[in-house]
């Protein structure tokens, strides 16, 4: 990664997991449980959201954590409805942000970038500023899928964990298993999955890939969900699709 690179991801970073938890912080208060108010977490201030591991890890890996946000759910009006949505809250923040970010991130490339690049080439710096805004862009839209579907995991403490908590009774066999097991499980799956990408990308074993297990979720989600955002944007807005168009009709 050059420095434009890690800029622009440090940038996306912020702008995947500030609103994610925020989200979860504001649903939760709707809901009737002002934990989260009260530990400060009712705000837009990346530093009361950020887990420095889990923000570097999002950075160079695409798949990473924040501070999860305090909630007690004793405290909500209804219990089973108040979890759940304090739960998706997150995820459902960082799809509205992915399906936004992208057609950002095309305008800019194609009538910013490619239109003036001869007069970037001479202004190097404005060309920096403008490369790392669609750049930053384009992780907000790839990030926060790979994101919203890492956190969609089943896996204690991530937000699908939480899904699982408001569907299912305290007894459930299940449940208490990725409970007490999850985080050791999320902690395999993220060593296993740097070390294939570190096996593949510095010796021949380029096979590596093959079982990379949480790179097979990034792929899911960003090539395959992704595709119909992708899809419909590219649509609307590259002016060579709607020159096709009319030569084909």
């Amino acid at each position: 990664m050059n420095i434009v690179d890690i800029v622009a991801s440090l940038i996306a970073v912020i702008l995947i997991f500030v609103p994610h938890e925020f989200a979860h912080a504001y649903v939760a208060d709707k809901c009737g449980d002002a934990t989260a108010r009260m530990n400060g977490r009712l705000t837009l201030n990346p530093i009361k959201h950020i887990d420095p591991f889990g923000f570097i890890l999002c950075v160079f890996a695409g798949f990473g954590w924040a501070k999860p946000v305090p909630v007690n759910p004793a405290n909500f009006r209804r219990y089973r409805s108040g979890m759940f949505f304090t739960a998706i809250a997150g995820v459902t923040v960082n799809l509205i942000f992915a399906f936004f970010a992208y057609p950002i991130y095309l305008c800019i490339l194609n009538y910013a970038y490619y239109a003036n690049h001869s007069y970037f080439l001479q202004h190097a710096f404005v060309g920096a500023l403008v490369e790392i805004s669609y750049r930053t862009f384009f992780y907000v839209y790839a990030y926060g899928l790979c994101i919203a579907f890492f956190n969609l995991l089943p896996l204690f403490p991530l937000d699908g964990f939480r899904v699982v908590e408001s569907l299912t009774r305290q007894v459930n066999p299940v449940r208490r298993f990725l409970r007490n097991y999850g985080y050791y499980i999320l902690i395999i799956l993220v060593l296993e999955s740097f070390l294939c990408t570190v096996i593949s990308e510095h010796t021949n074993l380029w096979y590596a890939d093959y079982f990379d297990i949480l790179g097979y979720l990034q792929y899911f989600a960003v090539e395959i969900v992704g595709y119909p955002m992708r899809a419909l944007w590219n649509l609307i807005i590259k002016p060579e699709v709607w020159l096709n168009l009319y030569y084909i009709f």
